[in-house]
């Protein structure tokens, strides 16, 4: 019961975290399944990823239909990342799994820091400042970067794709998490494939019951995420990030 407790609430802070905030599942499936349940990293990344599948494509959807989706350049971006997420995710199997579990979890607390500090703010006139030029060779140089990192930590690209979006290219706030998650069911989908081709299967009952909370948390946060303010948007992230990253250091470094 203790562990469908942890898989359940893992699923659903995932899924408000990707309906939310266009993050991945891994910023705290991955984290949780390690911290509370011993999971070995490798294996709580393919299921963070298989989570990541469906619940970024409902998202993706539901921003489309309010117009906060960027498909041109979302797909120039995504040709790199689907290359280096093949990469990141070979390389991962050969590091030291202790590396991945403790960035998973430093970077859940450290995200949300930065959402509640620094909220974007940013407008859809700064995109549209940029010439199609500059926005193609920026998607394809941070595509390799945020790729990379989605194989290799199985964030889906999640944490680095909507900092990136939004401090590089630009985006405002809700255009950058509909093109995130659109961009996630198809890193996620790769990353996920690569894991268990490389790794084998997961706990099959983990990846179910994950799967089906986070599904569910991504589409009623997506619906609340595209009638709130962008200000509103950011402190909410921030909060549940910055709670669940600290509950997860103090539990993996001090119990």
């Amino acid at each position: 019961m203790f562990s469908w407790f942890i898989y359940i609430i893992a699923g659903m802070g995932a899924g408000i975290g990707t309906g939310l905030a266009g993050l991945s599942a891994a910023a705290v499936i991955s984290p949780m399944l390690i911290t509370f349940l011993n999971f070995d990293p490798y294996e709580a990344v393919g299921i963070s990823l298989a989570s990541d599948v469906l619940a970024s494509a409902i998202s993706a959807y539901t921003y489309g239909k309010h117009k906060n989706l960027d498909i041109k350049n979302g797909l120039v971006m995504l040709a790199s990342v689907l290359v280096f997420t093949l990469i990141g995710s070979y390389i991962a199997s050969l590091v030291p799994s202790g590396t991945m579990g403790s960035f998973s979890v430093f970077m859940t607390l450290l995200l949300g820091i930065k959402f509640i500090v620094k909220p974007v703010m940013t407008t859809k006139e700064a995109l549209e400042a940029k010439s199609q030029k500059q926005k193609v060779i920026q998607s394809l140089l941070c595509g390799c970067l945020i790729g990379f990192v989605c194989g290799f930590i199985g964030a889906g690209g999640g944490m680095m794709l909507l900092l990136i979006l939004t401090s590089v290219l630009q985006y405002e706030l809700k255009t950058a998490v509909g093109t995130s998650v659109f961009i996630m069911a198809f890193t996620a989908f790769t990353g996920a494939a690569s894991h268990m081709y490389i790794g084998g299967f997961p706990d099959m009952e983990a990846l179910i019951v994950c799967i089906v909370a986070t599904l569910v948390g991504a589409r009623i946060a997506a619906l609340f995420a595209n009638k709130a303010e962008p200000k509103v948007l950011n402190q909410a992230t921030g909060v549940v990030l910055t709670i669940l990253g600290l509950a997860m250091v103090i539990t993996k470094y001090l119990f």
